[in-house]
């Protein structure tokens, strides 16, 4: 991808993709203090205020393919990784939630630097990732939070299935609707309560229905699925306070891009669970990690780093798997952000929405999940409302746009 105009983002906290990072149409509304607050000057900061060029259709196949091929490819090893067992009978996973993260962090913090780069006008300096000491906080916050979300997610997989996880991490929607309301006292309209609540009844309809059969080789879960959701639920709240304070970032701090996002978000995390790993053996020993059961989570007292090292060491064909990980989900994160910089985020949805149901069939078809219509029923539902609202966003979009032209069309007149 050669080196293009990028421009402002914008972020809808109740958006329901992965990455729902919105692109400003206008981009007159940066303002000389916003340009420099990110590290730039007004004047550097000009080229960003000309509309982006819609790109071609050859654009748009390469974007939506390697959307696609990523991170089905992603889902498909992540699975793999914390399903498989390695070894004589009984058999040993990988269950190494932070290492795994810290090694797609570094991946994707240097595939973001690089994007940066590459995403910036010729001619215009290449705009920091840290832009100044204010932004610096909510960076944080979201690198923390990002990292603790992680373990509770890897966590959950060790009571309920991966499709159960699929379909509840699909629902994105519900966290940060309930920490906006709880916390910033936000109304919605009432569709999108609707939207919840035909939602949260096909996860619960799923998972009371829940049934499935692995085939012979995979690793079975412990059947309590009551705490699997309950760590689950915290992995999603962990993953609305990212996504709200991302929302609070694009909002204080434009021009901040989505380039710039990646970069700092995954090199400050690396850093936080890279420190994690250096005081894990440490941190084992101390009464507050043997109340966590941190030596019994990755079975020996050296922390987790050495720990992860040692598995590798013994099954070094894991590493393909785990260094195949970290690749696709630094090279989706740059899909998804060239895919909003180049067209609009209503095609993403779109994307996101259906990449998560073929993810799901992907799932039944390579690792032999057995679903009853029930469960099936409960997909319908969760897919439905999400489909729904995406529809109906689109539509206010669209009207939103049209209104825009009006008034330009009728300032013109007079």
């Amino acid at each position: 991808m050669a080196r293009t105009k990028s421009v402002p983002v914008r972020r809808d906290p109740t958006w329901t993709t992965d990455a729902k990072d919105e692109y400003q149409d206008d981009a007159a509304a940066v303002t000389p203090t916003s340009a420099k607050a990110n590290g730039i000057t007004a004047a550097a900061a000009h080229p960003r205020a000309i509309k982006k060029k819609e790109a071609g259709i050859i654009t748009l196949i390469i974007d939506v393919a390697g959307i696609y091929a990523s991170f089905l490819t992603w889902a498909y090893l992540q699975e793999k990784l914390t399903t498989t067992l390695h070894g004589p009978s009984p058999g040993e996973k990988f269950k190494f939630p932070v290492f795994l993260l810290t090694i797609q962090s570094l991946f994707a913090g240097l595939g973001g630097l690089l994007f940066t780069y590459l995403s910036t006008p010729r001619g215009s300096p290449v705009p920091p990732v840290i832009p100044s000491r204010s932004i610096l906080p909510p960076l944080l916050l979201v690198a923390f939070t990002n990292a603790l979300a992680a373990p509770f997610g890897y966590a959950a997989l060790a009571h309920i299935d991966y499709i159960t996880f699929i379909l509840a991490k699909s629902c994105k929607l519900l966290p940060v609707m309930f920490l906006h309301v709880a916390v910033f006292r936000k109304r919605y309209p009432l569709y999108k309560y609707l939207v919840v609540a035909a939602v949260t009844c096909g996860v619960a309809v799923f998972t009371l229905h829940s049934g499935s059969k692995k085939k012979a080789g995979g690793a079975a879960n412990t059947g309590q699925t009551g705490w699997g959701m309950l760590l689950l639920g915290i992995n999603l709240l962990f993953d609305g306070l990212t996504n709200s304070t991302q929302d609070y970032i694009f909002q204080t701090f434009q021009p901040y891009s989505g380039p710039q996002m990646m970069a700092a978000n995954n090199l400050l995390g690396s850093l936080v669970t890279g420190g994690y790993l250096l005081l894990s053996p440490w941190l084992a020993g101390t009464g507050l990690g043997e109340w966590f059961g941190m030596a019994s989570a990755v079975g020996n007292r050296g922390g987790e780093l050495k720990a992860a090292l040692e598995f590798l060491a013994r099954y070094p064909e894991v590493w393909r798997d785990v260094l195949g990980f970290a690749v696709c989900g630094c090279v989706g994160q740059v899909f998804i952000f060239h895919t909003l910089s180049t067209f609009s985020s209503v095609l993403l949805v779109t994307v996101t929405v259906t990449r998560k149901m073929f993810t799901m069939i992907l799932s039944v078809v390579a690792f032999g999940h057995r679903l009853s219509q029930m469960q099936w029923l409960g997909v319908g539902l969760v897919f439905g409302g999400i489909g729904i609202e995406a529809q109906i966003a689109r539509r206010e979009k669209l009207a939103k746009e049209a209104a825009k032209k009006a008034a330009a069309a009728a300032g013109k007149a007079q």
